[in-house]
């Protein structure tokens, strides 16, 4: 991430569950190098006070007297506070790849595959729900779009790789390059979580929506 200065790595890594009680219990889950601790404290602190208070309202002695560090140590890591949206998107991002990388096997049918997908699709949506919604608004209104496809390009390219092989067991169709069905299911999946939890608020609607959206997408690539 953009910084004004390098900190030495130390190849220390750890996993670190923490518990927020102004953000329903939860904080991000993160595997990190021990050296970054404060990086994520800052991020952290910034999602509680951005949640309250939104982008516009935001300064950055929000987040650090919130994180508990100097104003100094926050510019180690950002050259601002608009540069904290695609980090805070970013690791909400590998947060759900992670997941999938975890819990999908690539040796099952794609079927399968996209079934466990779309669940943690719609998993991850609804533990960032609040935070979504200030990245977007975030993204507009600090112009972060390309960094917002950079951030995409891991998930995209796992996608695609799984989607290849499903085509190479004919468990799908073969008539449509790998990258552009990864980056419509992606968008479908996203879409269909969002305005389940972001626009309509109809968690009731979840199992529906998913199993509409999964008879859609395997329809669409004919699925054996």
């Amino acid at each position: 991430m953009i910084g004004k200065l390098r900190l030495l790595r130390k190849k220390t890594y750890a996993i670190i569950m923490t518990e927020s009680q102004s953000w329903e219990g939860w904080s991000i889950i993160e595997e990190r190098e021990v050296i970054n601790s404060k990086k994520n404290r800052i991020r952290e602190a910034a999602i509680k006070v951005l949640s309250l208070k939104g982008l516009e309202k935001t300064k950055v002695s929000d987040v650090v007297k919130e994180a508990g560090v100097a104003q100094g140590t926050f510019y180690l890591y950002y050259d601002s506070k608009n540069a904290l949206v695609p980090d805070i998107a970013e690791k909400m991002l590998l947060h759900m790849l992670k997941e999938m990388k975890g819990r999908i096997s690539e040796e099952e049918p794609f079927r399968n595959q996209l079934q466990n997908i779309i669940e943690i699709t719609f998993e991850i949506t609804y533990l960032y729900r609040d935070v979504l919604g200030l990245c977007y608004s975030g993204m507009a209104t600090t112009g972060f779009f390309q960094e917002w496809e950079q951030i995409y390009i891991p998930y995209y390219d796992w996608l695609e790789e799984r989607i290849e092989k499903a085509q190479q067991r004919k468990d799908i169709r073969q008539d449509m390059q790998p990258s552009m069905i990864a980056k419509i299911l992606v968008e479908l999946m996203e879409g269909i979580a969002e305005q389940a939890y972001l626009f309509e608020g109809k968690k009731d609607k979840v199992v529906d929506y998913q199993k509409d959206l999964m008879n859609f997408s395997i329809t669409a690539l004919k699925c054996e």
